[in-house]
């Protein structure tokens, strides 16, 4: 009799174990909302950092492509883009078949945007905590060890591609040099800081053919004379200032972006951290994912394209600010129309034209259209961590018409860098998508 019963408590417990072992954790992760924490923490990391828009487009994109070949790896439905851009090469990646793909997606996301910033204690912080999450929701410990390791492979691959960009060899390139030249750029109050990333325009371009591929129209001549058009795009900017609604002022103040925002009070000056136009439209990319119910592989897409987008952007528009090295309207205002003039936002460290908002979000809105469709309502939510409010759009072309003009209404740029901006980053975008895409030929785009 002890033996029978001994027999049946052995089998109840081997039943239980085999109950155990087949827990599913399919559904663990179905949706973006992992990687989209992942990147609101870098976003938090980039600003704590005090990263530039141009480096920090830089760290969304390679983070961003490491979770996307995961997605491309085991779906069909997506294309590698590795071989698509440029100075890289296809690599066929081969996931175990314990690994999880989501949580491989999110560990190669943490990998790699870990390894582009300063503050690594942070997302290692979050990295864990959110590992800790998926862990109660079943995934066991040897799927968890393939995922991230497999996580760490493809990374490895972005990290080595990441590393041939010439980023590394520009930190020790000359600062830039300003002149007496009339007419250019002058450091501006209340910090009078060097201008930014002079020499961004020799980081490799993942997809346009050179920096100056989309050279935007020149800016009006530099000229003092009150009948010149250079004076009347300075004095628009003054006038529309001087009678700006409240309306024209708290669209400034939501697109401000301005990661070197400084305050001064009395003789302390101390810096108001800030996100990046990039991040704002990062932010935004995860938003329509999350609207448009795509799933992790989706919002991977998302995130990679925009993030690729930016990153052509700023290089574009930073080879542009330094070849003309326009004066900035506070400098020219202050010189030539009224000496007491402040403008509503404080002004950006480098060259004017052309408008780096502009450029930016006239490409990252062509992109969410090719993915989600130009008519998408956007509730926007990405400054709310900053103090200020949601606003909403009814498309992405609204939302980056909007981004464009802040920057006339908040007096840092004249109305032609706005207007060559917008057309300079909508056809920068619209030339990427001709030379690289996320989809086999036979399935859609959005």
């Amino acid at each position: 009799m002890r033996t029978v019963k001994f027999m049946l408590f052995s089998g109840i417990l081997l039943i239980a174990a085999s109950c155990a072992k087949q827990v599913d954790y399919s559904q663990a992760i179905t949706d973006g909302q992992y990687i989209s924490e992942a990147q609101n923490k870098i976003t938090e990391v980039i600003i704590h950092d005090i990263f530039s828009p141009p480096v920090a487009a830089r760290i969304y994109s390679y983070a961003s492509l490491a979770a996307y070949e995961v997605a491309a790896s085991v779906d069909p439905n997506y294309v590698s883009l590795l071989g698509q851009l440029n100075g890289s090469e296809k690599v066929v990646f081969t996931p175990s078949e314990k690994v999880y793909p989501p949580l491989a997606s999110l560990a190669a996301y943490y990998y790699v945007g870990t390894g582009l910033i300063f503050s690594e204690e942070l997302m290692n912080e979050h990295r864990d905590a959110t590992y800790e999450t998926l862990k109660e929701k079943g995934i066991p410990e040897d799927v968890f060890e393939a995922s991230i390791a497999y996580g760490k492979e493809v990374g490895d691959v972005i990290k080595a591609y990441s590393s041939k960009d010439n980023y590394h060899q520009s930190r020790s390139f000359p600062k830039f040099t300003v002149t007496d030249k009339e007419g250019t750029w002058q450091p501006t109050p209340p910090a009078y800081m060097e201008a930014i990333e002079p020499h961004w325009n020799k980081i490799r371009t993942f997809v346009l053919d050179s920096a100056s591929q989309f050279k935007p129209l020149p800016p009006p001549a530099f000229s003092t004379d009150p009948e010149s058009e250079f004076f009347k795009v300075a004095k628009e900017v003054y006038d529309v200032d001087r009678a700006s609604s409240q309306e024209q002022k708290e669209i400034a103040l939501f697109w401000d972006c301005n990661p070197y925002k400084m305050n001064v009070k009395g003789h302390v000056m101390f810096a108001e951290k800030k996100i990046t136009p990039g991040g704002h439209w990062m932010s935004i990319a995860a938003i329509a994912s999350k609207a448009a119910d795509r799933d992790w592989k989706g919002t991977a897409e998302a995130l990679a394209m925009t993030s690729i987008s930016l990153n052509e952007a700023f290089i574009s528009c930073w080879d542009e600010k330094y070849r003309s090295n326009v004066i900035r309207p506070e400098t020219y205002i202050n010189q030539h129309i009224d000496e007491q003039w402040v403008p509503l936002l404080q002004t950006p460290p480098f060259p004017e034209h052309t408008s780096g908002h502009s450029v930016a979000s006239a490409a990252s809105a062509y992109t969410l259209a090719h993915l989600f469709g130009d008519e998408f309502h956007i509730v926007d939510s990405s400054e709310v961590a900053y103090g200020l409010p949601i606003r909403e759009f009814d498309s992405f072309s609204q939302a980056a018409e909007e981004a464009a003009l802040s920057r006339f209404y908040g007096g840092i740029h004249y109305r032609p860098a706005i207007e060559y901006g917008i057309t300079e980053g909508r056809d920068l975008a619209a030339f990427i998508w001709t030379k690289v895409d996320t989809k086999p030929k036979n399935v859609a785009s959005n």
